[in-house]
């Protein structure tokens, strides 16, 4: 059996951090694991900048609650789960997600949760685990399944390398510069037809 992995924000819906840095203007909230490698330093920045302009999580979920996936996300995840047992694998939260991930259908997510205090202010955040992604991977392996996987930023790479085969998806020019063992793909038939061609099934 093969299962395929992927990354959810800059894969199948856009980064939500952009989105609110576009809806509050506070430039600072653009950062993503696109720029900055460390998961932990990028978090603690972000609750850092949230708490000095005072914005609580109903705001975040306000800006969540109007965005969509990208443009043919739905049918490539529907097409894929035809093909293959899909998983997402975010650095998410359940908090952020789920305007999201009804609009998907409801597709199979791993993520994160945030600590939350009763005025909505965002006191902090829960990792599932350190390196989650790869661990979930390595878990599957364990399983007997070969699991192929895509994502876009630094924290996936461990995520493709642990895979049976990774892929970039609308990853920036640094990110496949720095790593050009994972092929990338710009376009979702793209890697549909990639995560074909390295299954023994067709």
């Amino acid at each position: 059996m093969e299962v395929v992995c992927l990354d959810m924000e800059g894969v199948l819906v856009p980064e939500i951090w952009i989105g609110v840095a576009e809806r509050t203007g506070i430039e600072e909230l653009r950062a993503t694991t696109r720029d900055i490698p460390d998961y932990d330093v990028l978090m603690t920045q972000r609750l850092r900048i949230l708490d000095e302009h005072g914005i609580k999580l109903p705001v975040i979920q306000e800006v969540i609650a109007g965005l969509g996936p990208l443009p043919g996300a739905r049918d490539f995840l529907d097409e894929l789960r035809t093909l293959f047992q899909v998983v997402i694998l975010s650095d998410t939260f359940y908090d952020f997600a789920e305007p999201l991930m009804r609009q998907l259908d409801w597709p199979t997510l791993f993520c994160h949760r945030l600590t939350v205090a009763e005025d909505g202010r965002i006191a902090g955040y829960n990792l599932r685990m350190k390196d989650h992604k790869r661990e979930a991977v390595k878990a599957f392996k364990a399983l007997n399944y070969t699991v192929y996987a895509a994502g876009d930023s630094y924290n996936d790479t461990t995520m493709l390398g642990e895979a049976d085969a990774g892929f970039l998806i609308h990853a920036p020019d640094n990110v496949i510069r720095e790593f050009p063992q994972f092929p990338a793909r710009d376009e979702f038939d793209e890697l549909l037809a990639s995560f074909r061609d390295v299954s023994p099934r067709f």
